[in-house]
């Protein structure tokens, strides 16, 4: 049942994200003001549009949750892959997502620190990137 939803979220989330998508929304609604007259912008007529529009953003969040959950579930798993490739890598960055916000908080210190360590050797050297104009490919040397 799961995959079964997994890939109907999917689908959807993909279909939603198209032009095609935004171009039927547009046209939804352009056909819901221009009938205003017709309905004589009648409290029912207003009605119309918004619990449409409540109801879809509605189902819509968890859809494109559940998509994006699977996505960031994958990504972590790649990444996690990566760092237990790397010969010198810290594995303990393997689970940063269940990381409290403290741990998070001190290891953006650590890598702030060298960063700035890094920064440091790179402007003693002569290399201060902050004067340097950008090459063609829009990266700094």
């Amino acid at each position: 049942m799961h995959e079964r939803f997994h890939k109907f979220a999917q689908g959807v989330s993909e279909r939603v994200g198209s032009v095609q998508a935004l171009l039927l929304a547009v046209s939804v609604v352009v056909i819901w003001a221009v009938t205003g007259p017709l309905f004589h912008f009648s409290d029912t007529w207003q009605l119309v549009i918004n619990t449409s529009t409540t109801i879809i953003t509605f189902l819509m969040v968890f859809v494109i949750q559940a998509t994006q959950n699977r996505d960031a579930k994958a990504i972590h798993l790649k990444l996690d892959e990566l760092i237990r490739a790397q010969k010198h890598a810290r594995n303990e960055f393997t689970d940063l997502e269940d990381a409290t916000e403290e741990e998070l908080a001190e290891l953006s210190l650590q890598f702030k620190r060298v960063h700035e360590r890094a920064r440091g050797r790179h402007v003693a050297q002569g290399h201060d990137d902050r004067h340097e104009p950008a090459s063609d490919s829009g990266s700094k040397h």
